[in-house]
């Protein structure tokens, strides 16, 4: 399956506690499954963004449902296709 990275901001949304963050993501993370996506990993960021979150999606219609998916709770999120290092290689090689 294609990899996907969000980088997103939690922008001006009040959350009285981490706490509340935490069962955000915890919806999000089923919303996620619910499109066939898989979350990879998530990670608090420093910085013009609040998290990275790095998913596999089986085609670019997923992707766009589970990028929707974040925006519907009223993140920004920008999604973008990543790929591993070594496959750049391997890329790299063949020209």
């Amino acid at each position: 399956m294609p990899d996907y990275a969000a980088l997103v901001d939690v922008g001006e949304q009040n959350f009285q506690n981490a706490q509340e963050l935490a069962v955000l993501w915890q919806e999000i993370e089923g919303e996620i499954t619910e499109h066939e996506a898989e979350l990879m990993e998530s990670y608090a960021m420093l910085g013009e963004y609040d998290f990275l979150v790095t998913f596999e999606a089986p085609d670019r219609d997923a992707a766009y449902q589970t990028a929707l998916a974040l925006q519907r709770h009223g993140l920004d999120a920008q999604t973008i296709a990543i790929e591993p290092t070594e496959n750049f290689a391997d890329l790299v090689d063949d020209i």
